[in-house]
């Protein structure tokens, strides 16, 4: 699966917080590619170990998923539970 091609100027609603050598980083990479295509969201990556402050907040917590800055999922991403909050607007109110 390739990963995400993001522009740095385009913000993107949707970060995972990863680490190479993983598998349950391929499974969230997977899980996120799928449901931000469904929802026409971008998302990107960021490797954990090339930055020091973000391995000591991450560790061995990753993947970590986070959408609009708030943390959502770590370990495993529930594929729903992500579709359900990318239905909502950025700035987390649900859609009345």
């Amino acid at each position: 699966m390739s990963r995400p091609s993001i522009r740095p100027d385009i913000a993107s609603r949707v970060v995972v917080y990863s680490r190479a050598d993983c598998h349950l980083c391929d499974e969230a990479r997977a899980v996120v590619a799928a449901v931000c295509a469904d929802a026409g969201e971008t998302w990107q990556e960021i490797d954990i170990d090339a930055e020091p402050s973000l391995v000591e907040r991450y560790g061995e917590y990753v993947p970590v998923v986070e959408v609009d800055g708030v943390q959502q999922a770590f370990w495993r991403v529930d594929a729903a539970r992500l579709a359900r909050r990318l239905a909502r607007p950025p700035g987390g109110k649900k859609k009345t």
